[in-house]
């Protein structure tokens, strides 16, 4: 099996890129090609299962199914979000205390599918608003086991994987989910107009597996010891890590572009609420956005990943662009051809060119921040930033909803805006892959 791995990972890489390991350990680099394959098996399982209890699609379906108030739907996104980065800060101080990080994240994922579990079960013998909040409830608790998965694996990734490899190792394990997506989103067409909610459930169900399975694969990643300095004050050390906002000048320019580059993800909401108002049947609307999700990713997630080892920085760039242009577009046939929006292909490839920017919003971002740190600055620089952009996402998240009263179109050219000057923010980062 060993062998089997070394082969064809000489075959995805040419030999300078395979041997290109001078930014992590020796012994390390003889387990890379192992490694990078148990990797992209437990990250694609996982996102296959973020894809099928997606907050933005399948959980808001489930909520409206089993009759929950409309309030708690659009408390999910956040949540789930903001839950997994605003306590990064002291979770990343308790995870320096292990030499070995790998077991944080396999016990964050253990954590993450027995709540989706959990839900799938609450929807089944609950109704109405006691249905409603056990999922938020639960969904709080998953969002934490999510946050510590997100520390652990940053920090597993650069001590494991050289950085030449790092964007298309992130890259094809989103492609991998991407393909596994489309099938859901087939399945979820057999739903009628009335929603079943046993074919959400088992969906759910369907992810909590995945995510059992992703941890025992990652349980065996090769993972070499690594620094535990500040790991005996933990939330102390924690604390004094936000002074880096003000010490570090390229994490605090870094920060403020993937602040502006939420954009693309909270943007995304909108564009299926504007979806919803053409269509007779959301179960329909459900099934085709988690197909195009899917579709979206297997496409693009390869060529992202690709251009994220040579410059994850204009990664963010196009992507970020690509966003904007496409907000201002919405809003301009809103405005002068309304009745485009009523065709069967308009917004659903709308949704299909977000899905892929956003895909690129989120795989230059993740391929930067591990490029840009080394060993515990790692950590340290996924926590502050992960924390500062919970807030953010909360704050911009609530103005968002405000502004939304004027209309979605305010909404989404506020976005769109946002994008164009996070794109001029990553412009003018350094390059970190040369």
């Amino acid at each position: 099996m060993h062998k089997l791995a070394d082969d064809l990972h000489q075959k995805l890489f040419n030999e300078e890129d395979a041997r290109a390991c001078k930014d992590i350990d020796g012994s390390a680099c003889r387990e890379v090609p192992g490694n990078f394959f148990r990797i992209i098996v437990s990250q694609g399982l996982t996102k296959i299962g973020d894809a099928v209890s997606n907050p933005k699609i399948v959980l808001p379906a489930l909520l409206t199914a089993v009759g929950a108030p409309l309030a708690l739907i659009g408390l999910l996104v956040p949540i789930r979000e903001a839950g997994s980065l605003v306590p990064q800060l002291g979770i990343a101080g308790y995870v320096r205390q292990f030499a070995v990080r790998k077991w944080a994240w396999v016990a964050g994922s253990v954590i993450q599918g027995a709540c989706i579990l959990a839900m799938a079960i609450a929807a089944l013998l609950l109704t109405g608003q006691v249905a409603g909040w056990s999922i938020v409830g639960l969904l709080v608790v998953f969002s934490l086991a999510r946050g510590l998965c997100s520390v652990a694996s940053k920090d597993v990734l650069g001590k494991t994987i050289p950085k030449p490899q790092r964007g298309r190792l992130n890259g094809w394990s989103s492609s991998l989910a991407g393909a596994v997506t489309i099938a859901a989103g087939v399945g979820l067409f057999s739903v009628s107009a009335q929603q079943h909610v046993w074919v959400y459930c088992a969906l759910l169900a369907f992810g909590a597996v995945l995510w059992w399975i992703a941890a025992a694969v990652y349980s065996q990643v090769d993972e070499y010891e690594g620094a535990t300095e500040g790991g005996a004050n933990a939330l102390t050390h924690a604390i004094s890590k936000l002074r880096l906002l003000v010490d570090d000048r390229r994490l605090r320019h870094f920060v403020i572009t993937r602040s502006l580059l939420l954009c693309s993800a909270l943007s995304a909401p909108y564009y299926v609420l504007l979806a919803s108002q053409h269509s007779q049947a959301l179960a329909i609307t459900t099934a085709s956005f988690v197909a195009i999700s899917g579709i979206a990713s297997l496409l693009s997630a390869p060529f992202w990943g690709l251009f994220a080892d040579r410059s994850s920085r204009q990664v963010m760039i196009m992507a970020a662009v690509v966003t904007a242009l496409l907000g201002l577009v919405v809003v301009s046939i809103s405005h002068w051809y309304p009745a485009l929006f009523a065709s069967q292909w308009v917004l659903p490839g709308v949704y299909f060119v977000l899905t892929i920017a956003h895909e690129g919003v989120r795989l230059g971002r993740k391929t930067y921040i591990v490029n840009m740190a080394e060993g515990n600055q790692r950590t340290d620089y996924v926590s502050v930033s992960n924390t500062l952009i919970g807030f953010m996402l909360l704050f911009m998240g609530g103005v968002t909803a405000w502004l939304s009263q004027w209309g979605l179109m305010v909404v989404i050219a506020v976005l769109s805006a946002l994008g164009l000057l996070g794109a001029l923010m990553a412009r003018a980062l350094p390059e970190v892959e040369r």
